[in-house]
Protein backbone atom coordinates (compact mmCIF):
# COMPACT_ATOMS: atom_id res chain seq x y z
CA UNK A 1 0.00 0.00 0.00
CA UNK A 2 1.33 3.42 -0.99
CA UNK A 3 2.19 6.10 1.54
CA UNK A 4 -0.19 8.97 0.78
CA UNK A 5 0.24 12.60 1.80
CA UNK A 6 -2.89 14.72 1.49
CA UNK A 7 -1.95 18.19 0.23
CA UNK A 8 -4.38 21.03 0.83
CA UNK A 9 -4.56 24.77 1.37
CA UNK A 10 -6.77 27.74 0.74
CA UNK A 11 -7.26 29.29 -2.68
CA UNK A 12 -4.12 31.16 -3.75
CA UNK A 13 -1.93 29.50 -1.13
CA UNK A 14 0.35 27.93 -3.73
CA UNK A 15 -0.66 24.27 -3.71
CA UNK A 16 0.30 23.73 -7.36
CA UNK A 17 3.75 25.24 -6.90
CA UNK A 18 4.41 23.09 -3.84
CA UNK A 19 3.09 19.97 -5.57
CA UNK A 20 5.37 20.55 -8.56
CA UNK A 21 8.39 20.80 -6.26
CA UNK A 22 7.50 17.49 -4.64
CA UNK A 23 7.10 15.96 -8.10
CA UNK A 24 10.65 17.06 -8.91
CA UNK A 25 11.73 14.93 -5.91
CA UNK A 26 9.94 11.91 -7.38
CA UNK A 27 6.56 12.04 -5.66
CA UNK A 28 3.55 10.89 -7.69
CA UNK A 29 0.87 13.59 -7.93
CA UNK A 30 -2.82 12.66 -7.86
CA UNK A 31 -4.76 15.91 -8.32
CA UNK A 32 -8.49 15.75 -7.63
CA UNK A 33 -9.11 19.06 -9.43
CA UNK A 34 -7.42 17.67 -12.54
CA UNK A 35 -9.51 14.52 -12.29
CA UNK A 36 -12.67 16.65 -12.02
CA UNK A 37 -11.68 18.51 -15.19
CA UNK A 38 -11.08 15.23 -17.00
CA UNK A 39 -14.47 13.92 -15.92
CA UNK A 40 -16.18 17.07 -17.24
CA UNK A 41 -14.20 17.40 -20.47
CA UNK A 42 -15.83 16.59 -23.82
CA UNK A 43 -16.98 12.93 -23.61
CA UNK A 44 -15.82 12.93 -19.97
CA UNK A 45 -17.26 10.14 -17.85
CA UNK A 46 -19.47 12.51 -15.84
CA UNK A 47 -20.98 14.44 -18.73
CA UNK A 48 -23.83 12.10 -19.54
CA UNK A 49 -25.12 12.21 -15.97
CA UNK A 50 -24.61 15.98 -15.76
CA UNK A 51 -26.53 16.52 -18.99
CA UNK A 52 -29.36 14.30 -17.77
CA UNK A 53 -29.52 16.15 -14.44
CA UNK A 54 -29.20 19.76 -15.64
CA UNK A 55 -29.88 19.85 -19.37
CA UNK A 56 -27.98 21.25 -22.33
CA UNK A 57 -27.72 24.72 -20.81
CA UNK A 58 -24.66 23.68 -18.78
CA UNK A 59 -22.82 22.25 -21.79
CA UNK A 60 -20.23 24.19 -23.74
CA UNK A 61 -20.13 23.99 -27.54
CA UNK A 62 -17.55 21.19 -27.42
CA UNK A 63 -19.64 19.08 -25.05
CA UNK A 64 -17.65 19.86 -21.93
CA UNK A 65 -19.07 21.38 -18.77
CA UNK A 66 -19.70 25.11 -19.11
CA UNK A 67 -18.41 26.14 -15.70
CA UNK A 68 -19.72 29.69 -15.90
CA UNK A 69 -23.22 28.41 -16.71
CA UNK A 70 -23.01 25.89 -13.88
CA UNK A 71 -21.90 28.61 -11.43
CA UNK A 72 -24.92 30.71 -12.42
CA UNK A 73 -27.19 27.72 -11.90
CA UNK A 74 -25.70 27.01 -8.49
CA UNK A 75 -26.15 30.66 -7.54
CA UNK A 76 -29.82 30.56 -8.50
CA UNK A 77 -30.59 27.22 -6.82
CA UNK A 78 -28.64 26.01 -3.79
CA UNK A 79 -29.71 22.40 -4.36
CA UNK A 80 -27.81 22.29 -7.66
CA UNK A 81 -24.44 22.17 -5.91
CA UNK A 82 -25.51 19.14 -3.86
CA UNK A 83 -26.81 17.36 -6.96
CA UNK A 84 -23.64 18.10 -8.92
CA UNK A 85 -21.44 16.88 -6.07
CA UNK A 86 -23.51 13.69 -5.86
CA UNK A 87 -22.49 12.99 -9.46
CA UNK A 88 -18.87 14.08 -9.36
CA UNK A 89 -17.59 13.22 -5.91
CA UNK A 90 -18.00 9.43 -6.08
CA UNK A 91 -16.27 9.42 -9.48
CA UNK A 92 -13.42 11.60 -8.21
CA UNK A 93 -12.98 9.43 -5.12
CA UNK A 94 -12.94 6.23 -7.17
CA UNK A 95 -10.45 7.54 -9.72
CA UNK A 96 -8.13 9.10 -7.14
CA UNK A 97 -8.20 5.89 -5.08
CA UNK A 98 -7.34 3.84 -8.16
CA UNK A 99 -4.41 6.13 -9.00
CA UNK A 100 -3.09 6.04 -5.44
CA UNK A 101 -3.35 2.25 -5.37
CA UNK A 102 -1.61 1.93 -8.73
CA UNK A 103 1.35 3.89 -7.36
CA UNK A 104 2.35 0.84 -5.32
CA UNK A 105 3.35 -0.88 -8.55
CA UNK A 106 5.40 2.07 -9.73
CA UNK A 107 8.68 3.67 -8.73
CA UNK A 108 7.37 6.74 -6.89
CA UNK A 109 8.36 6.64 -3.20
CA UNK A 110 5.06 8.17 -2.07
CA UNK A 111 1.89 9.82 -3.36
CA UNK A 112 0.83 13.43 -3.00
CA UNK A 113 -2.98 13.48 -3.13
CA UNK A 114 -4.00 17.07 -3.86
CA UNK A 115 -7.42 17.88 -2.41
CA UNK A 116 -8.31 21.59 -2.11
CA UNK A 117 -11.19 20.84 0.29
CA UNK A 118 -9.52 18.02 2.20
CA UNK A 119 -10.15 19.58 5.61
CA UNK A 120 -13.81 20.00 4.76
CA UNK A 121 -14.12 16.35 3.70
CA UNK A 122 -13.99 13.62 6.31
CA UNK A 123 -13.72 11.01 3.56
CA UNK A 124 -10.34 12.20 2.32
CA UNK A 125 -8.94 12.52 5.84
CA UNK A 126 -9.42 8.77 6.27
CA UNK A 127 -7.56 8.03 3.05
CA UNK A 128 -4.26 9.78 3.76
CA UNK A 129 -1.34 9.02 6.07
CA UNK A 130 -0.40 12.67 6.62
CA UNK A 131 -2.06 16.03 6.00
CA UNK A 132 0.21 18.71 4.54
CA UNK A 133 -1.17 22.25 4.56
CA UNK A 134 0.22 25.02 2.36
CA UNK A 135 -0.34 28.30 4.14
CA UNK A 136 0.20 32.01 3.56
CA UNK A 137 -1.23 35.27 4.83
CA UNK A 138 -4.78 35.91 3.67
CA UNK A 139 -3.83 39.22 2.02
CA UNK A 140 -1.31 37.28 -0.10
CA UNK A 141 -3.97 34.74 -1.05
CA UNK A 142 -6.25 37.53 -2.22
CA UNK A 143 -3.51 39.28 -4.22
CA UNK A 144 -2.44 36.05 -5.95
CA UNK A 145 -5.95 35.08 -6.97
CA UNK A 146 -6.75 38.58 -8.21
CA UNK A 147 -3.55 38.60 -10.30
CA UNK A 148 -4.22 35.26 -11.98
CA UNK A 149 -8.00 35.36 -12.39
CA UNK A 150 -9.08 38.99 -12.68
CA UNK A 151 -11.52 38.58 -9.80
CA UNK A 152 -12.11 41.46 -7.42
CA UNK A 153 -10.97 41.31 -3.81
CA UNK A 154 -14.57 40.90 -2.68
CA UNK A 155 -15.09 38.00 -5.08
CA UNK A 156 -11.98 36.28 -3.79
CA UNK A 157 -13.09 36.80 -0.19
CA UNK A 158 -16.46 35.26 -1.09
CA UNK A 159 -14.68 32.14 -2.37
CA UNK A 160 -12.50 32.02 0.74
CA UNK A 161 -15.63 32.21 2.89
CA UNK A 162 -16.84 28.91 1.39
CA UNK A 163 -13.62 27.16 2.46
CA UNK A 164 -12.51 26.06 5.91
CA UNK A 165 -11.12 28.92 7.99
CA UNK A 166 -7.36 29.24 7.99
CA UNK A 167 -7.19 28.29 11.69
CA UNK A 168 -9.12 25.08 11.01
CA UNK A 169 -6.72 24.05 8.25
CA UNK A 170 -3.71 24.75 10.46
CA UNK A 171 -5.22 22.74 13.30
CA UNK A 172 -5.68 19.76 10.96
CA UNK A 173 -2.12 19.84 9.63
CA UNK A 174 0.45 17.18 10.40
CA UNK A 175 2.94 19.18 8.34
CA UNK A 176 3.06 22.76 7.15
CA UNK A 177 4.64 24.63 4.26
CA UNK A 178 4.78 28.41 4.63
CA UNK A 179 4.44 30.16 1.27
CA UNK A 180 4.58 33.87 2.02
CA UNK A 181 7.96 34.55 0.41
CA UNK A 182 8.11 32.88 -2.98
CA UNK A 183 9.62 29.78 -4.55
CA UNK A 184 13.16 30.02 -3.14
CA UNK A 185 11.83 29.99 0.41
CA UNK A 186 9.92 26.80 -0.38
CA UNK A 187 12.92 24.73 -1.45
CA UNK A 188 14.44 23.94 1.98
CA UNK A 189 10.99 23.23 3.43
CA UNK A 190 10.22 20.77 0.64
CA UNK A 191 13.56 19.03 1.06
CA UNK A 192 12.99 18.48 4.81
CA UNK A 193 9.48 17.14 4.23
CA UNK A 194 10.58 14.94 1.34
CA UNK A 195 13.14 13.22 3.56
CA UNK A 196 10.51 12.81 6.28
CA UNK A 197 8.06 11.24 3.84
CA UNK A 198 10.69 8.89 2.46
CA UNK A 199 11.36 7.60 5.98
CA UNK A 200 7.67 7.29 6.80
CA UNK A 201 6.93 5.53 3.50
CA UNK A 202 9.71 3.02 4.19
CA UNK A 203 8.38 2.41 7.68
CA UNK A 204 4.87 1.82 6.35
CA UNK A 205 6.08 -0.62 3.74
CA UNK A 206 8.56 -2.30 6.10
CA UNK A 207 11.20 -1.65 3.47
CA UNK A 208 14.93 -1.91 3.93
CA UNK A 209 15.88 1.73 3.40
Amino acid sequence: MSFVVGLTGGIGSGKSTVADLFAQHGALLVDTDRIAHQLTAPIGAAMSAIRSAFGDSVLAADGSLDRAAMRRLVFSDASVKTRLEAILHPMIRAESSARCAAAAAGTAPYVLLIVPLLVESGDYRRRVDRILVVDCAEKIQIARVMARSGLTADEVRAIMATQAPRAERLAAADDLVLNDDGREALLPQIEVLHQRYLALACAKLNADC
